[in-house]
């Protein structure tokens, strides 16, 4: 097996930018500035208007290293080679040549120009994808860093090095035009101001230089307090403004006239603001970081400092726990690494949405801005809970985190944090107390939580009360509480601990109550429990990294899974309870037939997977993987074709897939390789001895040939057909001016005379001849000739076995023993019983008449009786058992 028998890869979800600097292009045809973002092997566009995700490109063979754009195309460096695409997502061309990674691409006109890492600069033209002219540079005199075209010089690029020095070349005639001394220090960005000749160099000591290129003079200097320029942006609506971006992310807005600090962004966004542009002549500025974000700032307010207008982003640190939310398979609940909990959707991003960032004091916070260090942020989130019943009236998601004995609410209708912190008052002075599982009850009322103290809590989620304690005052549990499940009908509480033991609560406690309803002692320490609230099986994970499966009603152990190498990290159970899906450290994700307690798909990925979930529809397997920032989508191909599943052998190979791309894949792969050939399987004629088999063929093929006289008669005409008056060859005609045959001598001929044949020259029907042929009593091929025939045509044979007088009784002795071969063969149970009615209603009187026949007619009469005791035997059986179950 070189592939996943289940599971196909779909897409993912939560990708926005990366440290790609974005590119904006103006559509003349759509009225509309488009945004190219990089999302690692491929690139987004979107439309400016609402932030719609419009094309997602194809997949490169690996990361971007670099983006551009022109009027007509969008260029990407993968590596050594540089592609062109038209639309967002048509490959038009691909230039081959470089021998290092590119890191910077120019559209020049109608030339493209290339510099890789090695500081070779290559030209190309677009069309032809033609290589015009090269130049290389010593890494060690000057290492290009960046480069641009000024305005209105003519064939003339300038190039930014990490020496600090720049040059201008003229790449038509490949000269050198002048060399500019620099600074001594890397340059780090470049940016043609709307001044002819001018030109912003940012470096990596945070200055901002305005140089005259034609002087070859610094206009002025302006230095950024937040260390390195990476990006630079000039407004071009009137407004003297230049924007900077800066690695700890923030954004600076200078007065060019005033050459002073107009305003700031302070934490616009987590990480490196790397893309930034202000868009032709409107007051909106686009930026982009690697903490997966895309912005649109609106400069309208009466200071001229800016405000967020439309946002589009993702988890900027990996997610950390993945679940469905809801029924429909629609929206996946996510927890990130940045305590963020977000909503994605499997329909469109425009219905994507973030429920905020973990606080302990929510308006604090959110008056403090988006600081990246954040006092009062919470840690990561390990374990939620969500329930859809009461999500309009009170919050209805539980989030555990990191080290904290609080536990946070969570509204999904209102998109916030809720107002509650669940956390019992005899913990409140204790710091070493860390909630360690939460679940919620199915009406959406109640939070159970387990403490590493062993201790069990339960709490109202509406008003945040605590209602009860479980077990003793030491706890439930002697260790963490790893587990908890409350029944559907909340009648029991489950909760499995460290300490090796599953214990069953009664839900509502009683005053003084501190013993369970009982418990399960493993052999194990347990390291987490999974369920689905419609099935009564719970999966356990054990310490060695083996899953064991209990039945929630005899509480038993009912199966046991093992093949995992490394820790477990989650497990989820198909919509039918029939499949359950682990992963592992061991980067491998598993899927288990229950029924059968087989592995019956296995695949590796290349980074382990953490969080998985199915689809409550069953069409998609959810993931999320160690270091991205994405959800990946897997798709369940058993929904649309037939897919064999066997069991797995433990030498097979495991096949290696790659995670799932930011557009939807085509499967290329044929369907014959997808699906293993299954051996045609033939039902032998008898599965045993001791049963009866029916033919299988329609009823009315032996039931009308009961009643076969009173079909005939009902399908009788009512009038026999008359014959058509037979005229002469050549008709006379009557002299006239019309023409008219003469009919007077026609006389009518009687068609239907009856036939007389000597008896000598009587001939036998086919069936009649066959069933003379028969020898040792080889009925076979006469029963398969008798089931192909219509009831009439039974009927019809039946009848003939007495047409001849000299065969008649040989006739009517063969066709009992074909009878008694069939009820001898336990096959064709009902064919033989009818076509026994009709022979003898046909025959009875000259059987009777003949002793041979009568004699055998004996034999027939005993191995029918045997045949129908064994059919009434198991007819009364199935009938008994009927009649208990529905008693019970």
């Amino acid at each position: 097996m070189v592939h996943s028998k289940i599971f196909l890869r779909n897409r993912a979800l939560g990708y926005v930018s990366n440290h790609i600097p974005l590119v904006t292009r103006y559509i003349q045809r759509r009225k509309e500035n488009l945004i190219v973002t990089c999302v690692g092997n491929a690139f987004h566009t979107y439309g400016c208007s609402h932030f719609t995700l419009l094309t997602v490109s194809g997949t490169h063979p690996g990361d971007i290293t670099c983006l551009a754009g022109d009027t007509f195309h969008i260029y990407t460096a993968c590596g050594n080679e540089i592609y062109a695409w038209r639309r967002g997502a048509e490959l038009k061309h691909t230039y081959k040549g470089h021998e290092h990674t590119v890191h910077t691409l120019l559209p020049f006109g109608v030339y493209l120009v290339s510099v890789d890492e090695n500081s070779n600069v290559k030209m190309w033209d677009i069309k032809s994808e033609e290589l015009i002219t090269e130049l290389d540079f010593n890494n060690k005199l000057f290492k290009i860093t960046t480069l641009i075209h000024p305005n209105t010089y003519i064939n003339k690029v300038l190039f930014g090095s990490e020496q600090g020095q720049l040059q201008l070349w003229n790449l038509n005639v490949l000269k050198l035009i002048h060399t500019f001394n620099g600074w001594n220090v890397p340059i780090t960005a470049l940016e043609q101001a709307p001044a002819i000749d001018v030109v912003a160099i940012g470096l990596s000591d945070g200055r901002i230089i305005l140089h005259n290129l034609k002087f070859d003079e610094t206009l002025f200097e302006l230095v950024q307090d937040w260390g390195s320029v990476i990006s630079i942006s000039f407004r071009t609506d009137e407004y003297p403004i230049m924007a900077t971006g800066s690695m700890s992310g923030h954004i600076v807005f200078w007065n060019l006239e005033q050459r002073k600090v107009e305003s700031q962004l302070l934490q616009a966004h987590f990480g490196a603001v790397t893309g930034l542009k202000y868009l032709p002549n409107e007051p909106l500025l686009v930026s982009s970081s690697p903490d997966n974000s895309l912005k649109l700032w609106i400069f309208d307010l009466a200071d001229g400092a800016g405000r967020l207008l439309r946002i589009r982003e993702g988890h900027s640190e990996p997610p950390t726990l993945i679940r469905f939310y809801g029924n429909e398979g629609i929206n996946i609940l996510t927890a990130g690494s940045d305590s963020s909990l977000r909503i994605f959707s499997t329909v469109t991003e425009i219905f994507n949405r973030s429920l905020g960032r973990a606080s302990f004091n929510r308006k604090a916070s959110k008056k403090k801005g988006r600081a990246a260090i954040d006092p009062l942020l919470m840690p990561p989130i390990t374990e939620i809970a969500a329930e859809i019943t009461r999500e309009k009236e009170w919050d209805n998601i539980v989030a555990v985190h990191s080290g904290l004995a609080t536990v946070t609410t969570w509204s999904f209708n209102k998109s916030k944090m809720g107002e509650h912190k669940l956390m019992p008052e005899k913990f409140k002075h204790n710091p070493n107390v860390v909630a360690t599982s939460v679940c919620l009850s199915k009406c959406g009322n109640f939070v159970v939580i387990g403490y590493n103290t062993g201790h069990v809590e339960k709490f109202n989620i509406q008003s945040g009360i605590h209602r009860a304690s479980y077990g003793t005052e030491k706890g439930a549990h002697q260790g963490p509480v790893k587990g908890l499940m409350v029944d559907i009908l909340n009648q029991t509480l489950i909760t499995a601990g460290r300490d090796a033991i599953i214990k069953f609560w009664t839900f509502k406690p009683k005053k003084g109550e501190t013993e369970p309803v009982a418990k399960m002692i493993l052999d194990e320490p347990i390291e987490w429990l999974r369920y689905q609230t419609e099935s009564s099986l719970v999966a356990v994970a054990l310490e060695d990294f083996t899953i064991i499966l209990i039945d929630f009603d005899t509480k038993k152990i009912v199966r046991h899974f093992e093949g995992h190498k490394a820790q477990l990290t989650d497990a989820c159970f198909s919509p039918d309870s029939r499949w359950l899906i682990t992963a592992s450290m061991d980067c491998t994700i598993r899927t288990w037939d229950i029924p059968s307690s087989n592995l019956v798909d296995i695949f590796q990925v290349p980074e382990a997977c953490t969080s998985l979930h199915f689809s409550p529809t069953g069409e998609f397997l959810a993931t999320a993987h160690v270091c991205n920032l994405g959800i990946y989508l897997w798709s369940n191909r058993t929904l649309y074709s037939y897919i064999s599943l066997k069991a797995i052998n433990k030498d097979d190979p495991i096949p290696m897939i790659g995670l799932p791309g930011a557009i939807i894949e085509i499967n290329d792969s044929k369907d014959d390789e997808l699906v293993e050939p299954e051996p045609h399987y033939i039902s032998p004629e008898q599965l045993h001895d001791d049963l009866i088999t029916m033919s299988g063929l329609a009823h009315s093929r032996w039931q009308n040939l009961l009643n076969i006289d009173i079909v005939k008669k009902r399908n009788k005409p009512k009038e026999p057909p008359k014959a058509p008056e037979n005229a002469p060859f050549f008709l006379p005609t009557i002299p006239s001016l019309e023409l008219k045959f003469d009919f007077s001598d026609v006389q009518n001929i009687e068609s239907h005379k009856k036939l007389i044949t000597h008896p000598e020259l009587q001939n036998l029907t086919l069936f009649s001849k066959s069933l003379l042929s028969v020898q040792n009593n080889e009925f076979k091929e006469i029963v398969e000739k008798l089931k192909c025939m219509s009831p009439s045509s039974i009927d019809f044979e039946i009848q003939s076995l007495t047409a001849d007088q000299r065969t008649s009784d040989t006739l009517l002795f063969k066709f009992m023993k074909m009878i008694y071969y069939m009820m001898e063969k336990k096959t064709d149970f009902e064919l033989s019983q009818a076509y026994l009615a009709v022979f003898l209603k046909c025959h009875g009187t000259t059987i009777m008449e003949t002793e041979s026949l009568t004699n055998y007619l004996k034999t027939l009469q005993e191995i029918q009786s045997k045949a129908w005791f064994l059919l009434r035997d198991k007819l009364f059986y199935n009938l008994s058992v009927v009649q208990a179950l529905k008693k019970m």
